[in-house]
């Protein structure tokens, strides 16, 4: 197999106590507001494998990683356009060529083998460098629910063509952004 992509559904806040307090809290809020009951929350990350390199697609502050070959594809704001001014509220979308997925070894009912097909996985890594800048945290294009991590690999997948009901967060678990990506992949088709 010298092409594939491998989906990662790792816990929020894997690794950070921070990122997992601020997560149940916005989850409790989130099941009340809707009226369900609170779930576990995923945040989705690829190792894309094309020829002899793999690259980790990830979404990631621009702040957490220094190596300048972490392969860069955008940058956007955090929670609004003036507070992404400042470096502290600004997050890339990364496709490392021989980077790593922070906290993999956490990842729940991963890795999910998406594609062998080598034209699939071409089109997965062509998409990427299209990924727009949108605003994380925020429902700038009215897509339903707010961009983030999810957004990007959900995005990414289905414009490459993939089944997308075929892939789902572990039982019992959500990845809140998932549907955005969803949504905008559809618009672009």
């Amino acid at each position: 197999m010298d092409a594939w992509v491998d989906l990662y559904w790792l816990p929020l806040g894997a690794g950070g106590h921070f990122v997992r307090a601020n997560g149940r809290a916005y989850e409790r809020w989130a099941a009340w507001r809707e009226h369900r009951a609170p779930t576990d929350l995923y945040h989705s990350g690829l190792m894309v494998h094309a020829g002899d390199v793999t690259y980790a697609v990830e979404m990631g502050p621009v702040w957490n990683v220094r190596d300048p070959g972490r392969g860069v594809l955008c940058e956007g704001a955090v929670g609004s356009t003036r507070l992404g001014r400042l470096r502290a509220f600004r997050y890339e979308v990364r496709c490392w060529p021989g980077g790593r997925i922070p906290d993999v070894d956490e990842a729940v009912d991963s890795p999910v083998r998406t594609t062998e097909d080598p034209a699939r996985v071409a089109e997965v890594l062509g998409i990427l460098e299209l990924v727009p800048p949108l605003v994380w945290g925020r429902d700038q294009l009215a897509l339903g629910e707010m961009w983030n991590s999810n957004s990007v690999v959900a995005w990414a997948l289905a414009r490459a063509g993939h089944d997308m009901d075929a892939i789902r967060p572990p039982p019992g678990g959500r990845a809140p952004g998932w549907d955005a990506g969803l949504e905008l992949a559809r618009r672009h088709r």
